[in-house]
């Protein structure tokens, strides 16, 4: 029987057998169909432009100008980083560090330092930079670790997000929502209040409005002649410099990052489209296990590996927190948002598209290696309080080190959090953790190995790129 039927039918009753195997030869695309989970289930099916917004079509002119946005750090309050800096092609647009050094730091991915003198970075930023894979689709609704931005088409702007009614209406999708926040951080990228305007004004809260965050940015792109003349290409509202807003500039870098990063041709892609070749046996294996016995996919399910929700798995606490709790070191996540006491210390299931690239991982950045989140979940919590920091990426500097590991120094939290776990205990053998690695390296996209080409020349501010 061929690999993909017995991934289909293995452990099943012989009627629900007959079901999936109707199922998949109903779909009709001459691809490969795999049931998920311990019961029947919707088949897993190949991702195609149908599961894209827009179905994966893009104005050239949009993505084009979106692409210098994206590394210009004309929208950092002193002008010295970018949305590229933490999110870079050359550490598969992540930054390679457990925590980001945002703004203040010196550097790219692991280089990077946390800056000199008064300049330097005033903290880390509390978690880690989430890769940008596949987030232009439409499974994509909900953004940052917590979800605080989410559609909702209950509210004008169609979207809920820290800003409430402040967010301005016209923002194409949740990705460009998600765009208009990291400029709006003190310590990602506006800087501190006494160092300037863009600062300042994030400090006060003031995000919308003449004297706000977004329109303080937005009128440095209205200065420079050769931005004006790309976003009046770019969009058809746009016939003179008072008309281009931060809205644009979201719209335009989402689009950007939903082109450049769409990713679906890695092996597993290929096995899902009918190539049976595409994966060798520990990778077969591991996917078995991964969507069928080991019930990685009762959160991460689907093509794109995630049911787009919350869940406290007993991830290792370390870095500055979030201002939560009693002396703010901790990170309450979703919590945070909802303000409901049972979502503490839940995080959204992230996507593993390209993971194998893209740690190092969890929400905080506090594993080193696949192989070690593969073992956290053979047993949560104790692999919580038995965590080895010293996998953690986090560059030095004294003020910064003495916070990294207060919460897990505290008993009293590490057993709070442990006692939060809603991840059930897997067992895997250490050949099965070598096959889940294998699968997990399966869906690695070789078109995203190599992204050096999204690297502008030239940005219209005249500022360095990189």
């Amino acid at each position: 029987m061929p690999v993909q039927d017995r991934l289909i039918c293995r452990r099943r009753p012989n009627a629900l057998r007959a079901l999936a195997l109707a199922t998949c030869s109903a779909l009709g695309f001459g691809v490969v169909a795999l049931a998920q989970g311990p019961g029947p289930g919707p088949p897993l099916r190949p991702l195609t432009d149908a599961d894209y917004r827009n179905g994966g079509q893009f104005d050239s002119n949009v993505v084009e100008l979106g692409r210098l946005l994206f590394f210009d750090e004309v929208l950092s309050g002193n002008r010295n980083i970018s949305c590229a800096t933490c999110h870079n092609p050359i550490a598969f647009t992540g930054d390679g560090l457990s925590l980001p050094l945002g703004e203040g730091g010196r550097g790219l991915a692991q280089a990077r330092t946390t800056g000199r003198g008064a300049d330097a970075v005033h903290e880390r930023v509390p978690r880690n930079a989430p890769p940008l894979f596949n987030l232009g689709a439409r499974r994509f609704t909900r953004l940052f670790h917590d979800g605080r931005v989410a559609e909702d088409p209950s509210e004008p702007s169609g979207f809920r997000s820290p800003a409430g009614n402040d967010l301005p209406l016209g923002l194409d999708s949740v990705l460009a929502v998600q765009a208009m926040f990291p400029p709006t951080s003190g310590t990602e990228m506006a800087g501190q209040a006494d160092e300037n305007s863009v600062g300042a004004a994030a400090a006060a809260g003031r995000l919308s409005g003449d004297d706000g965050v977004w329109d303080l940015l937005a009128q440095r792109l209205r200065d420079i002649p050769e931005y004006v003349r790309l976003f009046r290409t770019a969009f058809r509202d746009v016939r003179r410099p008072d008309d281009v807003t931060f809205v644009h500039v979201a719209n335009a870098i989402a689009q950007f990052e939903a082109a450049a990063y769409r990713s679906d041709r890695s092996p597993f892609d290929r096995f899902l489209r009918g190539d049976r070749t595409a994966l060798n046996g520990a990778q077969e294996r591991g996917m078995d296990l991964f969507y069928r016995r080991g019930s990685c996919s009762r959160c991460h399910g689907g093509a794109l590996q995630t049911d787009q929700r919350f869940h406290a798995v007993a991830m290792p606490q370390i870095g500055p927190g979030t201002g939560d709790g009693a002396d703010g070191r901790d990170d309450f996540g979703r919590e945070k948002v909802t303000g409901d006491r049972r979502d503490r210390f839940e995080f959204r299931t992230p996507s593993l598209r390209n993971v194998e690239l893209t740690g190092p991982w969890g929400h905080d950045g506090a594993y080193g290696s696949l192989d070690a989140v593969v073992r956290h979940y053979r047993n949560p919590p104790n692999a919580l309080r038995a965590y080895d920091r010293s996998q953690a990426y986090l560059p030095s500097r004294p003020d910064l080190d003495a916070l990294d590991f207060v919460v897990m120094d505290d008993p009293g939290r590490v057993a709070a959090i442990g006692d939060a776990n809603d991840a059930r205990p897997m067992r895997l053998s250490d050949q099965d953790v070598a096959d889940l690695v294998a699968f997990l390296r399966a869906l690695t996209d070789p078109n995203m190995l190599d992204r050096s080409g999204d690297v502008p020349t030239h940005v219209p501010s005249g500022l360095l790129t990189q």
